[in-house]
């Protein structure tokens, strides 16, 4: 024998020796690091190869301001045309108040009840007064139906002599005097009905109700205290169940110094800022120069209009306004178009006709991290800013500079600075 396979005889063999729970245990190890791998890749790889993108929120159109600047600028507070303290028409104690601030009420609302037991009591006492009233009339009308029975049988005696005329006399004293008692028992009734009938009003006065559509900003009253149409009994009697503003109303009050009057005039075109909004330009118009002047502060109230209604303005803020020379009227944009504004390179423009002359295009919208592709109807460029006239509303995100890769539901991450 060679000494080659000797030396293979001697060899040991490591592989067929290994005990079979090791070479599981080896296999098992193996498998969870490609499990692992696996997992990490699961997990890592879609953020890898997710794109990052840049959002805008779409704001409302607002009229850019003109060029040049106004001829005069004046400071007051929102006022409303229609506001109201209600309070009841009698004086009596709160059983029950269903308003609160902030609640919008409509026209001939219930926004309080009075302790209406009173009221009650008196009703049901007029209408037994008009029960009874009524009674009377039926009994004396069945009197009298006999008394003109009476009065036909002695005419009748009277006339074959049978009875003296005093009886016949008497007869007739006794008919006519139920016809009198039957007059006055019906004017009773008339009587009644109207006592019943204060009575109800009365009763329906313990119920307050709204005198016009409007927005509660104020409640002043609680149950069980006392209330008054007048101011009596001191602190202890409240002149008010609550204060509502007519929104609709609203309307700007300044005061102009005297020496500057003379740059206003009536349907003149303004351009109103609230101080808690800086940024924020409210058209309007002049309405009405008041005809008196402050003596103590030498100053004319004017009125203006407040031409777009908006749910941020509010009685008593104070707004600054400037009123508009007649070059600057004539160029500031009409009444502003329904739309937003989105920037201008979020758009993907495709040309084709689209409502009201415009065009249309393609935006993404972001939202619960995703893109929705949108069709929208375009209007003008202003500025970097494009005026999308549907499709699109206030307050959505849109993506700028879409890539051409992106498609609908496309899921997306944010940048950093969005």
């Amino acid at each position: 024998m060679e000494r080659s396979q000797l030396l293979d005889e001697l060899r040991i063999d490591r592989d067929g020796n290994r005990p079979p729970r090791a070479r599981a245990r080896s296999f098992a190890f193996g498998a969870l690091v490609l499990l692992a791998v696996g997992a990490a890749l699961w997990f890592w790889l879609p953020g890898w190869l997710t794109p990052t993108v840049r959002v805008a929120v779409a704001k409302a159109a607002t009229p850019t301001p003109a060029a040049g600047g106004s001829v005069l600028d004046a400071s007051g507070y929102v006022t409303a045309r229609r506001q109201a303290t209600v309070s009841a028409k009698i004086t009596g104690k709160v059983a029950q108040v269903l308003i609160e601030e902030g609640m919008r009420v409509e026209e001939s609302a219930v926004l309080a009840r009075l302790d209406d037991t009173e009221a009650k009591a008196q009703l049901s006492l007029a209408r037994a007064q008009l029960t009874a009233a009524r009674s009377q009339v039926a009994e004396i009308r069945a009197q009298l139906v006999q008394a003109e029975r009476d009065h036909t049988r002695h005419a009748e005696l009277a006339r074959r002599e049978l009875v003296s005329a005093q009886s016949l006399d008497a007869a007739v004293a006794q008919r006519d005097m139920l016809r009198a008692r039957l007059g006055s028992a019906e004017e009773q009734i008339k009587v009644a009905k109207e006592s019943v009938d204060v009575a109800q009003v009365q009763l329906d006065n313990t119920v307050i109700r709204a005198p016009f559509g409007g927005i509660v900003i104020a409640k002043s009253a609680q149950p069980g205290e006392m209330i008054s149409p007048i101011s009596a009994g001191g602190g202890f009697t409240r002149t008010g169940i609550g204060t509502i503003v007519d929104m609709d109303s609203l309307e700007i009050q300044v005061d102009v110094n005297e020496a500057f009057i003379n740059r206003v005039a009536p349907d003149q075109r303004v351009e109103a800022t609230l101080n808690a909004y800086p940024d924020w330009k409210i058209p309007g118009a002049v309405i009405a120069i008041i005809p008196t002047a402050d003596r103590s502060k030498a100053t004319v109230k004017v009125r203006i209009s407040i031409e777009k209604k908006d749910p941020r303005i509010v009685p008593d803020m104070g707004v600054r306004v400037g009123f508009l020379s007649a070059e600057r009227a004539a160029a500031a944009p009409p009444a502003v178009e329904p739309g937003v504004l989105v920037p201008a390179d979020a758009v993907r423009a495709e040309g084709s006709p689209g409502v009201a002359g415009g065009t249309t295009g393609v935006v993404f919208v972001f939202a619960d991290g995703k893109v929705e592709r949108r069709a929208v109807t375009l209007g003008k460029n202003v500025g970097s800013s494009r005026h999308v006239l549907a499709g699109v509303r206030e307050g959505e995100r849109v993506v700028l500079s879409p890539p051409e890769s992106l498609k609908d539901g496309t899921r997306v991450k944010l940048a950093e600075k969005s």
